[in-house]
């Protein structure tokens, strides 16, 4: 429509619009997307502020990092540790669609979950500018600018949420934070870094080269880097590492890493292309000859800057102690990881990094601001120290958080309530609760249902696994390394176990029982007993493992076959839920003033390595029964925690039966999608776009009448809401058809009456 201004006007202003909502998250990074999913799901209607293009921050196509939390690339000792809820739906998906990890269809995963939600008003490209308070501690109101369409927004709320990465929004309404570290002794933190080592860490930009098979030229711009030796690491480049490999190219923990960002991503900028033209013109890399770089960050991976205070700082000792929290909503287990504040000018390592024995809990009263009542800190400005904020830090932890925020903001909605209200242990039982139903894992708790009619059913099984035997038909596993089955078992005698072995020389073979220091931890830390066997040279012996050991209480041990190049286990092809093997890395030996712990590292194989031990048990391992579908834990911890059919059942089937007719209109089914698995979101790629545990097709009958079906099903929890609630007296599960030859197994059914 033609528009024309016929005078001169003194002032113009910017389209305005006034947007009213339940919660206004800004930032629309991992933490703010699963915060609002989450909210928005329990009922909550959420504004999103984002000022990118996309979504997803440092995970997104505009930054290319992975996301990951507790399970570090499986490279500790946190098995069955990646995150739940909402964060394991989207990486669950993302690896169904897009097992090659392209950074552009994460991007537009993370846009489909978000814009499907009817609760959810997405604003991208949308920048914070002011807020409104009419109290000090209380925001009423953002002001936020759309540069794409010229559209002031005026966003009202009584909740809040800064999930902005630098904490854009509680700074500009005045909530407490700090930025740099704390000395040793105000938290008791023997590894804080002192002025030479720095206290803050830097961002990185990462670049992608491609081979065009063809000779490629490259003429650097005139602000690369032209003395390649400024960087001390630089013998290390190579023509192979590309993207978040190249997590170790930071710059800025000397500077303001809010305010100076823009310097710090030329001298990244700088640093990029000095090293491309190193590569490409130097004469020291001749397979570069034909590679291109096809991409460099426009905007820099940024690590570390405000940290606010809530009511609670989450520290060192939380996390090397494994503290237990009331309040925990969530878990991390990511290393004590800080980077020398130079950065890629540094002589020091580029990462200084100390685990603890297993996963720590993360108590909600880190995700309030302790003096903005109604504001939320979720992402890495959630309130923690700076030893462990080099913990907290990374994208799963952050964004696991954030959803203990956004059920959070639920409660408060619903009960009108202000954040900190629910730090009360009541509320703090309801949102733990509440969190649980929704997929959240929180160690230590488990889910206290009232309301799931489950609890009062007669439950019967066609079958349940009763582990006697995994068969000698997999590859052989030299003992060039120790090697470890971990086993779950009950209290009570340690049951026999037979191995089978190549023997190329004779020898003896010593073997270890292990288990954790914490029943829930994965360590081998403790030592049961052991045994020296004398073996014989020949082509295949079974070796009888009996222990004279009393397992005190329900958890994993495990059975470990120490070095030896003279032998080999049988493996078996044989996989099962809960049930995997270890191999010996290394061992963590801190500094012994830093306040972290000295432990053995045992660490799996990703698949398709990472065979089971071929193995006989006596009396067999009987712990996969169908009372644990209600034991309120839907994946391994101690236990398995599943319901494993058994091997031979050619329909496994779960009956529930009442006494009475009951009313059901929603039911819940939590499957295996292997919670060992990292599944990094961008650039590693995997070789399984589904996991082999999980079932494929099931099938619901009431009273033989089919209710509801899944013929495609990859996900790990699955929410079946009724068309018309049903009036039964039973209800049964045929578990049809599985991805991989596994047994049949499910955590947990839940029904409810609404």
């Amino acid at each position: 429509m033609p528009m024309q201004q016929e005078a001169p006007a003194e002032r113009r202003a910017y389209r305005s619009r006034e947007l009213q909502s339940d919660l206004v998250i800004i930032g629309g990074g991992m933490s703010g997307v699963c915060a609002a999913i989450t909210a928005a799901r329990a009922g909550v209607k959420v504004t999103i502020v984002q000022d990118r293009p996309v979504l997803g921050g440092n995970a997104s196509s505009e930054v290319r990092l992975w996301v990951l939390g507790a399970t570090s690339h499986m490279g500790n000792n946190n098995r069955w540790a990646r995150e739940g809820g909402v964060l394991d739906e989207i990486l669950v998906e993302n690896l169904y669609r897009n097992p090659e990890g392209n950074a552009i269809i994460f991007d537009t995963i993370l846009l489909e979950k978000v814009t499907i939600e009817p609760n959810i008003t997405l604003l991208l490209n949308t920048a914070l500018i002011d807020i409104t308070k009419t109290q000090p501690d209380r925001i009423d109101a953002v002001q936020a600018f759309c540069s794409q369409n010229s559209t002031m927004y005026h966003v009202h709320a009584p909740l809040f949420c800064d999930a902005s990465g630098d904490g854009a929004l509680a700074f500009l309404a005045g909530a407490a934070f700090r930025m740099g570290a704390e000395s040793r002794h105000e938290f008791d933190e023997g590894f804080a870094p002192d002025a030479e080592y720095g206290d803050l860490l830097g961002h990185s930009i990462y670049f992608y080269s491609k081979d065009v098979g063809k000779p490629v030229t490259f003429v650097p711009p005139a602000y690369a880097l032209d003395d390649i030796t400024k960087i001390p690491r630089f013998r290390s480049f190579n023509t192979k590492d590309y993207g978040c490999r190249l997590w170790w190219m930071e710059y800025g923990g000397r500077l303001d890493t809010v305010h100076d960002t823009e310097t710090i991503k030329w001298e990244l900028w700088k640093t990029v292309y000095g090293v491309w033209n190193y590569i490409k013109n130097s004469g020291e890399f001749p397979d570069a000859e034909t590679l291109t770089l096809e991409w460099v960050g426009a905007i820099p991976g940024k690590r570390e800057s405000r940290r606010f205070e809530g009511a609670y700082m989450l520290n060192q000792r939380d996390i090397v102690e494994q503290r237990h929290h009331y309040d925990a909503v969530a878990f991390g287990g990511w290393s004590i990881d800080l980077h020398p504040a130079d950065g890629v000018f540094s002589e020091r390592p580029g990462c200084n990094q100390w685990h603890a024995r297993g996963v720590y809990q993360i108590p909600y009263r880190c995700l309030y601001s302790r003096n903005i009542e109604n504001l939320f800190l979720a992402g890495r400005i959630m309130s923690a120290s700076h030893v462990a904020f080099g913990s907290s830090r990374v994208m799963a932890t952050c964004a696991y958080a954030a959803q203990a925020v956004g059920m959070a903001a639920a409660i408060c909605t619903q009960q009108s309530l202000l954040p900190t209200t629910l730090s009360e242990s009541t509320y703090t039982r309801n949102l733990q609760r509440a969190l649980i139903q929704s997929g959240q894992h929180i160690p230590g708790f488990s889910l206290d249902d009232p309301d799931n009619l489950v609890t009062q059913a007669r439950m019967s099984v066609s079958s349940e696994l009763r582990l006697t035997e995994l068969p000698a038909n997999g590859p052989l596993i030299p003992l060039s390394s120790s090697w470890a089955q971990m086993l779950p078992v009950l209290a009570g005698p340690m049951p026999i176990v037979s191995l089978t072995a190549d023997i190329a020389e004779a020898t003896t073979l010593r073997l270890e029982l292990r288990t954790s220091n914490r029943p829930d931890n994965h360590t081998p830390d403790v030592v049961l007993g052991a045994l020296d066997i004398k073996l014989e040279a020949g082509v295949q012996q079974e070796i009888m493992v009996r222990f004279p050991v009393t397992i005190d209480e329900p958890r994993y041990v495990f059975l470990c076959a120490m070095q030896n190049e003279k032998v080999a286990l049988h493996g078996s092809e044989q996989r099962l839920t809960g049930l995997l093997t270890t191999k010996y890395n290394r061992t963590q030996e801190p500094p012994e003033d830093i306040g972290v712990e000295a432990f053995e590292m045992w660490q799996p194989q990703r698949r398709p390595g990472g065979h089971n031990f071929a193995l006989r048990c006596e009396p067999p391992i009987a712990v996969f029964g169908s009372e644990n579908l209600f034991n309120g834990v839907a994946r391994p911890t101690n236990q398995p925690n599943a319901w494993v059919a058994a091997l031979n059942d050619p329909m496994p089937t779960l009956e529930l039966r009442w006494e009475q007719l009951q009313r059901i209109a929603r039911i819940e089914l939590s499957f295996d999608t292997d919670f060992d698995h990292p599944m990094e979101s961008v650039l590693m790629g995997h070789p399984e776009r589904v996991m082999p545990f999980c079932v494929k097709q099931y099938r619901i009958c009431a009273n033989e009448r089919l209710v509801a079906e899944n013929t495609e099903n990859h996900q790990t929890r699955n929410t079946i809401i009724l068309a018309e609630p049903i009036v039964t007296e039973s209800l049964t599960i045929h578990l049809l058809e599985r991805y991989g030859d596994v047994p049949a197994s499910l955590f947990e059914i839940r029904c409810y009456a609404e």
